[in-house]
Formats: C-alpha cells, structure tokens, sequence
C-alpha cells in the first residue's frame, strides 16, 4: 500500500491530538505538518515549496483562513493547483459538500462522531485517495 505525505489543517487542539494518533496507527500517512489554519498551511508551503504534499486534509470551519478560503488560495498558484484538497467538516448538509466540490476540492468526508474513530477515518480516506485516484501516479512516497 502506497503512504501519502498529508498536511492536516485542523484548529480543535485535542481533535489534532486524536487525528494525528488515528493517522500514525494506520501507517497510511506521513504527517508532514499539522497547521491550525489556512493562514499556517499557506505560510508553510511557502517556505516548503519543493517539498509539496501529496494531499491536504482541511477542515471546512476554522478562524483564519477557513477551508473555502484554501481552496481558493490554492487553485490561483499552479504549484499549489495540482495537490487535491479534501475537506472535512461535521457536516453533512449536501449544499455544503457540492459548494467545496465545485470550489475545486478533489473530495468531502465527514468527521467522525467521536475522536477515537480517528484509525477507521484514516484508513476510510486512504481508500478514497486510491480509488478516486486523486493524487497523481509517482507522487507518493
């Protein structure tokens, strides 16, 4: 199975601590950077710029720079244009999930209900990756 490097974009302290226990336990990812909005992503690509992630985990809701607005930052830099944003919100409202999808987000995957579901939420959004095929062949480590 192929690990992907994600940058996670989560402002919720203990949602981060959980995320970040449920990704390492699959061994799916390589966590590059948690970031705890938009504004930190942006400044960390840009000081990171050959070293591009495979995928971006973002939360819809954050202060700052929330997802809509990472979305919209990135699809205007082509470097940036090419990594596919997942969003992921507590929502399932339908408006909601179409409104990221036709902002350009490669997908839309709701939270799980509790922090401890963080293990299965990986392993769920590594099998999307792979049968949506969103990151490119010969970008993941």
């Amino acid at each position: 199975m192929k690990k992907y490097r994600i940058i996670i974009v989560e402002n919720d302290e203990d949602e981060q601590f959980f995320m970040k226990k449920g990704f390492d336990e699959t061994g799916l990812f390589d966590i590059l950077i948690q970031a705890r909005n938009g504004n930190v992503l942006l400044e960390w690509l840009e000081e990171h710029r050959p070293t591009l992630p495979d995928v971006i985990l973002s939360d819809l809701n954050m202060p700052g720079k929330n997802g809509y607005d990472i979305l919209d930052a990135l699809k205007e830099d082509p470097a940036y244009a090419r990594v596919p944003v997942i969003i992921t919100s507590t929502s399932s409202t339908p408006s909601i999930r179409d409104k990221c999808l036709n902002k350009g987000a490669a997908d839309y995957i709701v939270k799980p209900e509790t922090f401890i579901e963080y293990g299965p939420y990986a392993q769920q959004l590594h099998t999307r990756i792979e049968h949506k095929q969103l990151v490119k062949v010969g970008k993941a480590s």
